[in-house]
């Protein structure tokens, strides 16, 4: 195992060579465009000679403020390469949060995407004490926002001369397995971020790691669309490159359904608002359908259920099952994986809690969803799927070479070689986390009987009542959020004599189930306000609430015209409600509940 992620890519790059490592495509292109491991290795070179060229070197805290593209992992490995340290933006930052972690890094670089994020840097100019250089991926943009920008390809030549070649390759063979990779700023669901210290030792502990469970080739290609900024996606990346696999980049997210039967992968990183989506998608597809069409539907998602049943207890289906299954797969179910390329092996799967009845859909149609818990403190993956036996309700068996147990209070403690090394410039907020070799994760979790790792709660969320009750408000969500007609939700209460909760309508359902009602009333506000649809609501929300202990139930609620998302700053990059920015934005809202 190589000591060093730069190490790492040489060695695949000399044994590689013009095989092909990046996939992704030009502005505007139909077509894939592609660099190969020795372009990899060259282009590596050129920044980190460059970066010397303007005086960093160990040490150097350098920003990467993009979206996916080749451009930010060549940067990444080009400012490991000085033993420099990365420090990821989120592509959709907002300039405090920038200004924040800059100030605390000290940061003096910044690597940019798009002209918005140009533009932002720019004001980092003047509103920071240490920025003094910015380099623009898009060649388009360099010196006419500032004097201090400059682009790619003028950047790439600052380091030609020559005279930094054996300054570089000094460095690497000073490189230590410890050395600082990256300091990644946590989402920050509660309080001020903190930047999360990961050495190269953390990242290579996690491939051999996952050697032990996932099967993963040279074969392989990864679609990259999760943000890069995140410890999910980045690691899997890396993990890619140690593995020798092809990586196809997608800028835009958005286009993820778009383009996955264009780049056909056999394995993608996901999180489960991914599946949410897509699961709704499908059964709105499928409403329209005539009755025998959804018929025969239901019963090939069935007979896939029965299958996928067999094969999470690694037992042999029947043979009539296996026949049914056949038939089930040439009707349906081969179509269903279609919408993922048609190629997927498995996608593993985190970032957030998923129904279990989502899983077990995606599993029937064939599709391996491996799901997973971790952090960005544990270098991502803690516990996830076998491959063969599994439980829907839990997160998997801890991952080779990592310590799990439960404190007498109920939380998720972890130790291990991919454990971080501590919160950057915070040494009493990372005392209070990091216990003799232990990482004290605030999430409340448990072990199944089969020894799965179930992940209930974040501890900070779980509230009281003015009552006296404690309360789950991931329980709670998760239970109501299998309703077709609700698109996204929270549930509150702390110190609250009852449970409320905001919730985000699933509009195509709505305005499906009430054709009428929606001619009527096209505008959404309007539409969230008429006593027919609150309604509605009350009458599912009572129904589904059955099984809930009384406490627990929702007893108010708020629909809500526009759905929580990262750019109004409710969402955190992998997707997770950020509960105390959502009650501060929504408080009147929450408060007239009460009244």
């Amino acid at each position: 195992m190589e000591k060093h992620l730069v190490a790492m890519m040489r060695n695949r790059a000399i044994h590689y060579g013009q095989r092909e490592v990046f996939r992704y495509k030009e502005p505007g292109a139909k077509n894939y465009s592609s660099y190969n491991w020795q372009e990899l290795s060259g282009i590596t070179d050129r920044v980190a000679k460059s970066l010397l060229a303007l005086g960093f070197g160990p040490k150097s805290n350098i920003g990467i403020f993009s979206d996916n593209k080749p451009q930010w992992t060549i940067s990444d490995l080009g400012i490991l390469a000085i033993r420099g340290v990365v420090v990821p933006f989120f592509a959709t930052a907002s300039q405090q949060q920038l200004k924040y972690i800059s100030d605390e890094t000290r940061m003096e670089i910044l690597f940019v995407g798009n002209r918005e994020q140009l533009k932002k840097a720019v004001w980092l100019f003047g509103n920071s004490s240490t920025l003094k250089k910015v380099v623009c991926f898009d060649e388009n943009l360099s010196a006419d926002e500032d004097a201090r920008c400059i682009n790619w390809s003028e950047f790439l030549k600052l380091g030609e001369s020559g005279t930094y070649s054996d300054r570089l390759e000094q460095l690497l063979l000073e490189a230590k397995p410890d050395d600082l990779a990256t300091i990644i700023y946590t989402s920050g669901t509660t309080g001020e971020p903190k930047g999360v210290m990961l050495g190269h030792d953390n990242f290579t502990s996690c491939f051999i790691n996952h050697d032990e469970r996932l099967d993963v080739s040279e074969k392989d290609v990864s679609l990259c669309f999760l943000p890069l900024s995140h410890i999910f996606e980045r690691s899997w990346t890396f993990y890619m490159l140690y593995k020798g696999a092809v990586n196809v980049y997608l800028e835009n997210p958005k286009l993820v359904i778009e383009e996955l039967p264009i780049a056909r992968p056999s394995v993608i990183c996901t999180v489960p608002r991914f599946f949410e989506k897509t699961y709704e998608a499908i059964r709105k597809e499928e409403a329209g359908w005539l009755p025998v069409k959804r018929k025969i539907f239901e019963w090939a998602v069935k007979t896939g259920h029965e299958y996928s049943d067999c094969l999470k207890k690694n037992e042999r289906p029947p043979f009539g099952l296996a026949f049914r299954r056949e038939i089930a797969d040439k009707l349906v179910l081969k179509k269903l994986r279609s919408i993922f390329g048609g190629n997927i092996r498995f996608m593993p799967c985190a970032g957030a809690a998923i129904r279990p009845e989502l899983l077990r859909f995606f599993h029937a149609a064939g599709l391996f969803v491996n799901y997973g818990y971790g952090a960005t403190e544990t270098t991502a993956t803690v516990s996830c799927f076998r491959d063969d036996v599994y439980e829907f309700e839990a997160s998997g068996t801890v991952m080779p070479g990592t310590l799990v147990k439960i404190s007498d209070s109920g939380e998720i403690l972890i130790k291990g070689a991919t454990v971080f090394k501590g919160y950057y410039n915070k040494p009493t907020e990372t005392a209070k986390v990091l216990k003799d070799g232990w990482y004290h994760s605030g999430d409340q979790g448990t072990f199944s009987e089969a020894g799965n790792l179930i992940m209930l709660d974040r501890i900070n969320d779980i509230f009281k009542t003015s009552g006296g009750k404690f309360v789950s408000p991931q329980k709670v969500e998760l239970l109501l959020s299998e309703d077709p007609f609700i698109e996204q939700l929270v549930v509150l209460g702390d110190n609250r004599k009852f449970i409320s909760a905001l919730i985000v309508p699933s509009f195509n359902a709505l305005r499906t189930e009430f054709p009428a009602i929606s001619k009527e009333l096209p505008d959404e506000k309007l539409l969230i306000a008429d006593t027919r649809i609150l309604e509605f609501y009350r009458n599912r929300l009572e129904f589904i609430q059955e099984q809930l202990i009384p406490y627990e139930r929702v007893v108010k609620f708020t629909l809500l015209p526009e759905p929580f998302s990262m750019e109004n700053d409710a969402l955190t990059s992998t997707l997770k409600i950020k509960r105390k920015v959502i009650s501060a934005i929504y408080a009147g809202l929450i408060d007239a509940m009460y009244l």
